[in-house]
């Protein structure tokens, strides 16, 4: 069963640029997909179409049976959260009540939040480790406060599928693993899928399921951490500026991939 698939997605830009060109991808519940590549190489542009925030000029996205473009803002909501890098202006909202904003695929207009809303943001701020945030206003925050109060709104949502983008960037080393080790959790067990654009080769070694390679707008390569985190797959994609190396899995994991760029 497939939860989330884009065919032959094609986006261009005023420039005449192709954002995405010709993209096939999908992801299914119990699966985490990293999507990798060099800056501009359309991960983002990737993501807004996966979610309905961009039309595509060719192809098409599926949410199970339904296309995107048939289905309501609301409902789309209801099935897919997104955690986008960043806002380009944030509202002033204390950090509980932006959290709670990601409830409105629930909420009824003039209604109040009921139990089921109240705990399930309780759970998203915990989760996110935000918990202790609640009452701080939005500009207040850290960029990496802020990156985990962007996933605990999409936590909120109980979408079953998330689509993120580099949810790591602004964070420390301990709250990048925790957010990997949640994503991780939740398409395991609670079967959700997660599509995460990062730059970070070695949480997507460490947690993906499965990982796309993208260039130029195009799926270099689609496959396991083990088989896209190997020299002939990267250099052509990169360059030639890595050490490559494996390390013994964990709770019955298979050896894990790690990559360390290098000067020479």
């Amino acid at each position: 069963m497939v939860g989330l698939r884009g065919e032959d997605l094609v986006y261009a830009y005023g420039d005449g640029i192709r954002g995405v060109d010709g993209v096939s991808v999908a992801v299914s519940p119990g699966e985490l997909l990293c999507v990798l590549g060099p800056n501009a190489s359309g991960k983002t542009t990737l993501v807004r179409l996966l979610a309905g925030l961009l039309q595509p000029q060719g192809g098409c996205v599926w949410m199970g049976k339904d296309q995107v473009s048939s289905l309501s803002v609301r409902e789309r909501a209801r099935r897919v959260a997104v955690v986008p890098q960043s806002f380009l202006r944030l509202p002033a909202l204390r950090v509980h009540d932006f959290v709670m904003g990601g409830r409105y695929a629930y909420l009824r207009r003039m209604r109040m939040a009921t139990e089921d809303d109240v705990a399930a943001v309780r759970r998203a701020l915990a989760h996110a480790d935000v918990s202790d945030l609640g009452d701080r206003v939005l500009q207040e925050l850290s960029g990496g406060q802020l990156q985990r109060v962007l996933v605990a709104r999409a936590m909120a949502q109980e979408a079953p599928t998330l689509l993120i983008d580099e949810p790591t960037s602004s964070l420390d080393p301990e709250h990048q693993i925790a957010v990997f080790v949640l994503l991780r959790r939740l398409v395991e067990e609670e079967a959700r899928s997660a599509v995460v654009v990062t730059h970070d080769l070695n949480l997507a070694g460490q947690f993906a399921t499965s990982i796309a390679l993208m260039r130029d707008g195009k799926i270099a390569t689609v496959g396991t951490p083990g088989e896209i985190l190997v020299p002939e797959v990267l250099e052509p994609v990169y360059g030639s500026h890595f050490r490559f190396g494996t390390w013994p899995g964990t709770g019955g994991d298979a050896e894990r991939p790690f990559v360390v760029p290098w000067a020479e």
